[in-house]
C-alpha cells in the first residue's frame, strides 16, 4: 500500500495568505515524512478550490520539496488552450527534477465551466481532444492536429518534460463502467466512496489489464480517497471532524446551491454520516490502525490517499494528525 495525500485547498478560517503559506508548510512535512505523491484539485468561483490555477501552486510546491510527487487531480482540460497547458506541464516537470504526476479531466462542475464561456454538453469532447493534443505535444517536437475543436499545423514545441514518454497519467472513477479506457491505457485511478463500491472498481481494473496481456506487478496505481483526522483520544478526533467538515461541506456544495442543483453524485452532508459510509474516519492512533487495515483490505486499493486539510482545521490541528498517523499509522499501512 501507498500513501499520497488529496487537497481541494477549500477555504480556511485564515487569510487566503496564511493559508497557503500553512499549506506549504504541511506539504513539506509530507514530503519528510515518505509520503509519495500531493494532489491538488482544481475548481473556479468556489470557496471550494482556493488553487484554481494548479500550475502556479505546484510550482511553490516543485520547490519547497525534495521527493515528494504532486499534480493536479484534475487539470480541468476544457478551460485550457492545450498548446499552454502542455507548456505548463513541462515546466513543472523540469522544475521538480521529474516528479510531475498528470491528472486530467473533463471538470464535473457545469456551473464553473459556464462561467469561463465552456459549453458543458460540448466538454467531455474537447477534453478527448485537448487530451490528444497535449500528448502528442510531450512526445514531439512538431505538432500537427486536425478535430473538430483544436486545429494546429506545424507548431513547433520546444519543450519537453523530464519523464518519457510523458509524466504519469491520472483519472478519476466514480463506477466500474469507467474503468476500460484508464486500464487500456495504463492509467492510474482515483476513486472514493466505501469499500465495497472501491472494490467494484479495484476488481474491474485488475480484470481489463490482465486481459490486456499485462503483468500485474506492473499495474498502475488504484487510489481511494479518504478523509483522516487524528488526535489523542477518539472523543477529540471526532469533535475535530464534525466541526471541520461542515464548513467543507458548505464550500462543496455552495455553487450547486446557488444555481438550485445537486451534484449527480451523493456526498454525505455530515461527518457522522460519512463516517458511517466508510469515507472517513476519526480517531486515536490506535483506533485509526484497526479502521485503516480493515478499509484498506476489503477496498483493494493500492494508494492510500488521505486528506489530512480541510474546512477549518488549523495548521496545528492538522500537524497533529498527520504526526500521530506518520509515527504510528503509516508504518502498519505500509506493509500491506
Amino acid at each position: 500500500m501507498q500513501l499520497g495525500v488529496f487537497d481541494h485547498m477549500d477555504r480556511a478560517a485564515v487569510p487566503l495568505g496564511q493559508q497557503y503559506a500553512e499549506r506549504l508548510q504541511l506539504i513539506e512535512a509530507y514530503d519528510r515524512a515518505g509520503f509519495r505523491g500531493y494532489h491538488v484539485a482544481e475548481h473556479h468561483a468556489t470557496p471550494l478550490g482556493m488553487a484554481p490555477s494548479p500550475s502556479v501552486f505546484l510550482a511553490a510546491v516543485a520547490q519547497r520539496t525534495a521527493r515528494l510527487r504532486f499534480g493536479p487531480l484534475v487539470y480541468t482540460l476544457a478551460l485550457y488552450h492545450p498548446i499552454r497547458l502542455l507548456e505548463e506541464i513541462c515546466m513543472l516537470d523540469q522544475m521538480s527534477g521529474g516528479r510531475l504526476e498528470l491528472g486530467v479531466g473533463r471538470g464535473i462542475s457545469p456551473f464553473e465551466l459556464g462561467y469561463y464561456g465552456a459549453d458543458a454538453e460540448a466538454s467531455q469532447a474537447v477534453y478527448a481532444e485537448a487530451l490528444q493534443v497535449i500528448l502528442q505535444g510531450l512526445t514531439h517536437d512538431t505538432l500537427n492536429f486536425s478535430g473538430r475543436h483544436f486545429n494546429f499545423r506545424d507548431v513547433p514545441i520546444e519543450l519537453q518534460p523530464a519523464q518519457h514518454p510523458h509524466p504519469p497519467l491520472w483519472y478519476g472513477v466514480a463506477r466500474p463502467d469507467s474503468v476500460a479506457w484508464t486500464a487500456r491505457n495504463k492509467v492510474n485511478i482515483v476513486c472514493g466512496g466505501d469499500a465495497a463500491r472501491v472494490r467494484g472498481i479495484a476488481d474491474r481494473y485488475r480484470a481489463e489489464w490482465t486481459a490486456a496481456g499485462n503483468d500485474l506487478a506492473a499495474m498502475p496505481l488504484i487510489g481511494v480517497t479518504r478523509h483522516l483526522v487524528l488526535a489523542d483520544s477518539d472523543a477529540e478526533a471526532l469533535a475535530i471532524a464534525q466541526r471541520a467538515y461542515a464548513p467543507w461541506y458548505r464550500h462543496l456544495m455552495q455553487l450547486w446551491l446557488k444555481h438550485g442543483s445537486r451534484p449527480t453524485t451523493h456526498f454525505a452532508p455530515d461527518f457522522d454520516e460519512l463516517r458511517r459510509g466508510g469515507q472517513g474516519f476519526a480517531g486515536s492512533p490506535a483506533t485509526m490502525r484497526d479502521l485503516l487495515r480493515a478499509d484498506a483490505a476489503a477496498s483493494g486499493a493500492t494508494y492510500y490517499v488521505c486528506r489530512f486539510a480541510f474546512g477549518d482545521m488549523t495548521l496545528q490541528e492538522s500537524r497533529r494528525s498527520l504526526d500521530l498517523f506518520v509515527h504510528e499509522v503509516m508504518p502498519v499501512l505500509a506493509v500491506l
